[in-house]
């Protein structure tokens, strides 16, 4: 197919020329004596875009599920009881790790559409008088369902029962894209991915520590090794590695945290919500639904779309791919054949969002579903247009 793909999927996310140089190097020496002159400020850095002070945040060769692993091992032991919520396809693999592990999990089955049962955590966490459940889990952003919930309300309820559990996050589609504050939101273990909000090659789990959590590490009896955090809290120090790190994807990820400092973190966080609103038009326009049930989850960085229940989505995501050459994220779990999702996280603008409605709506036509034609992209370009012009006059 001539022309470039057009990448609209929620992970990996595009690629920015800046990002590609910056890994376009010779393959570099991991012991050398200078090696900590690139690496102490790019952890120094690395904390600020996760917004801790006092946490540290590691870079494991791996992705967000070797984040989650990295988060249970270090800091829970077997038989410990943990409060969860699955209501899509990534919190519930989680919460399925969890079991692996050994954790007495107490998960609240959520319908998929909506997000973290705040009123549910309450009374469980109200009636664990004893404090034995050690961690509570929140998915920041679920990517399978498009749904956005808040940890620090989580956080909340936890500081006014005064309760002592850690606060675990799951932020793989959120960091870097979102608002997120972890000291502020008093979060104990962040874990995020290079793929997404970072803009970079799949292959680091980032994972952010609080001092709270670093402090458990020496009671947790599961089995740790590669992903042991004081091991890399000895070798970091000095600014070094217990292993041999991914060092051009640490390159790659320089020029991305430079890049999203450069933009600043607010706008960076107001630019996504905008460029999600126009998707969320084009779905109306449509005159379909969007999988997050009520507008307070809807997320900024990637929106599930339910197709008519006589069509199968999987169609559309085959049509945009094999016709038009859109890659559209996939229905997982239980909303498989039911959704299409369109990710709109990373490094885009508005006409890049608009080349993914277009190439969707070919590809619904194709598909057979009935909605008309220009639709969904005029409700997204009257929606940037009016965004822009706003923007002009506040600026």
């Amino acid at each position: 197919m001539i022309g470039f793909k057009t990448l609209a999927i929620p992970g990996p996310t595009n690629m920015p020329f800046e990002v590609r140089r910056a890994m376009e190097v010779p393959l570099e020496d991991h012991r050398a004596p200078d090696f900590p002159e690139f690496t102490l400020p790019l952890f120094r850095d690395l904390k600020e875009i996760f917004r801790t002070q006092t946490g540290q945040v590691f870079l494991f060769p791996g992705s967000g599920t070797g984040g989650w692993e990295a988060a249970i091992s270090n800091t829970l032991s077997k038989g410990d009881k943990v409060l969860t919520a699955s209501f899509g396809q990534f919190s519930m693999l989680w919460v399925e790790m969890c079991r692996a592990f050994g954790l007495n999990v107490i998960n609240c089955d959520v319908p998929w559409g909506e997000g973290v049962p705040l009123e549910e955590y309450q009374a469980i966490l109200e009636k664990d008088k004893s404090h034995e459940i050690k961690a509570v889990l929140v998915c920041h952003n679920e990517t399978a369902t498009g749904v956005t919930s808040d940890p620090a309300d989580v956080r909340k309820i936890l500081n006014d029962l005064g309760h002592p559990a850690l606060l675990f996050v799951d932020g793989v589609s959120s960091v870097g894209s979102l608002d997120f504050q972890m000291d502020n939101w008093g979060v104990d273990v962040i874990v995020s991915g290079s793929q997404k909000g970072f803009m970079m090659p799949t292959g680091l789990a980032i994972v952010g520590v609080s001092q709270k959590a670093l402090d458990t590490c020496a009671n947790s009896d599961l089995p740790v090794g590669y992903f042991n955090f004081h091991d890399m809290v000895k070798m970091n120090e000095q600014g070094y590695f217990p292993y041999t790190p991914a060092v051009t994807l640490l390159r790659g990820l320089r020029a991305a945290i430079d890049m999203l400092n450069e933009e600043g973190l607010p706008n960076v966080v107001a630019r996504h919500h905008r460029l999600a609103n126009g998707v969320r038009a084009a779905v109306e326009g449509w005159g379909l639904k969007n999988c997050a049930v009520d507008k307070k989850w809807h997320s900024d960085t990637v929106t599930a779309i339910l197709v008519p229940e006589s069509h199968n989505a999987n169609d559309v995501i085959k049509a945009a791919y094999h016709n038009y050459g859109v890659s559209l994220g996939g229905g997982l779990g239980k909303v498989a054949g039911k959704v299409f999702r369109i990710g709109h996280l990373g490094w885009l603008n508005e006409t890049m969002i608009l080349q993914a409605l277009g190439g969707v709506e070919m590809a619904m036509i194709d598909a057979g579903i009935n909605f008309q034609a220009g639709s969904g992209v005029g409700a997204a370009v009257n929606y940037y247009t009016d965004a822009r012009k706003a923007l002009a006059m506040v600026a």
